[in-house]
């Protein structure tokens, strides 16, 4: 069986929320569904990766990537490697 696409934002909005090329994100490792979702002025990340050998990071990054309609090298994780709660660097 296929797996479902992520259900992602409107990249416009997402874009409203990078300030000086930084993006926070909560995330969620071990999902169930990968999704993206706007949470009171928030992003919020969950995402099927387990947090081990920076796996859960490298699918955020690979997510709000996709979701901006960036390159993945363009999204790159700044702080927050162990922590649920993580900082994106975001060329756009």
């Amino acid at each position: 069986m296929a797996r479902p696409k992520a259900d992602l934002p409107d990249a416009q909005a997402l874009r409203a929320l990078v300030r000086s090329g930084e993006l926070r994100v909560r995330v969620t490792p071990g999902a169930r569904t990968e999704s993206l979702a706007i949470v009171d002025g928030g992003v919020q990340a969950k995402v099927r990766a387990k947090p081990q050998d920076g796996a859960a990071n490298t699918a955020v990054e690979a997510l709000v990537a996709k979701a901006l309609g960036i390159p993945k090298s363009r999204c790159t994780l700044l702080r927050g490697a162990t922590s649920r709660e993580k900082v994106l660097g975001v060329t756009l």
